[in-house]
């Protein structure tokens, strides 16, 4: 599918820190992120394969499309790249297209980029927490033992060391989010499936393994964090966790709901839910994100939910 979406976005003038090219922008963290950069004076143009009714400054572009990416990107003549767009569901049917998106729309992407010129400012791939082996009562750091246990995870993993290859031109900055979520987020993310049951007071829930340990951040965090990374050149080249270093298990997770709503649901265990070889606990070490942009933007737990919750009352 060879399609752009024609602007006038290559002619507009350039004020404030530059201009930011947002793939993936009409999704749940793409739209956040686009806000959020023009919020702190970005210059943001947005790239989808599936525009949105409210896009704005947005272009639209397959990236496994070489001509439609070079178009793209000539209309978008960024200064700074965030490449968010990907098949993001684990459970995803179809293995060979999450290969294909992601892995060889960034293929893609980062070849355009290096024989346009753009993204010299710096360019942020997203990766994601998920690529870590279980490290027991550990906090992950960068350089923890990996065993991606999904298509997914290998698919961001094998885009990692394909970045690599193109780190002597790139300012590529790779960052591994952790678990993440926020209002608006829709199912199948666990998160919301949970947060839908109690807002209908649904009284039980089916799921996996509730004792598993994740490390939960808002989307409203990852948005702000991506944003002081691009302004943080010591970030080129790095490897980056964003994550806060406190676990919760989905089973206190539903407990936090139960004391906010005052609802108790009751858990049943689905054999079907429960994914084999499923890591125990993943907590990351914030250690580097702090000495690049310091402190992370503090969103509670709790908070979260809470606007989760307001989000669906609306």
């Amino acid at each position: 599918m060879r399609t752009f979406r024609a602007s006038t976005v290559a002619s507009r003038s350039r004020t404030g820190p530059g201009r930011v090219l947002v793939t993936g922008s009409s999704g749940f963290t793409g739209g956040y992120l686009c806000a959020h950069l023009r919020e702190h004076g970005f210059d943001v143009v947005g790239l989808t394969e599936h525009p949105t009714a409210q896009g704005r400054g947005e272009l639209q572009a397959n990236l496994t499309d070489r001509e439609a990416a070079n178009g793209a990107l000539r209309e978008a003549a960024p200064d700074y790249v965030v490449h968010l767009a990907a098949i993001a569901n684990p459970g995803h049917a179809e293995a060979a297209a999450v290969y294909r998106v992601n892995l060889g729309g960034t293929l893609v992407l980062l070849e355009s980029l290096r024989a346009l010129g753009f993204g010299r400012r710096g360019v942020l791939l997203a990766s994601t927490g998920t690529v870590y082996a279980d490290a027991g009562s550990a906090l992950l750091a960068e350089d923890a033992p990996l065993a991606p246990a999904t298509h997914y995870a290998v698919s961001k993993l094998a885009m990692e060391h394909m970045a690599r290859l193109f780190a002597d031109t790139l300012p590529i900055a790779v960052v591994r989010p952790f678990n993440y979520t926020g209002p608006g987020q829709g199912e199948p993310y666990l998160v919301p499936k949970i947060v839908r049951h109690f807002a209908e007071h649904a009284p039980a829930i089916e799921l996996g393994n509730v004792d598993v340990e994740r490390d939960f951040l808002d989307v409203r965090t990852v948005a702000d964090a991506y944003r002081r990374l691009l302004a943080a050149p010591a970030s080129h080249g790095q490897t980056i966790n964003l994550c806060s270093g406190t676990g919760t298990t989905v089973r206190a997770l539903i407990a936090r709901l139960e004391t906010i709503t005052g609802h108790h649901i009751e858990i049943r265990v689905n054999p079907s839910f429960v994914r084999a070889g499923e890591p125990r606990r993943i907590v990351g070490s914030p250690a580097r994100l702090r000495s690049l942009i310091g402190e992370p933007l503090a969103i509670p737990l709790d908070t979260t939910l809470a606007d989760m919750l307001a989000r669906r009352a609306t």
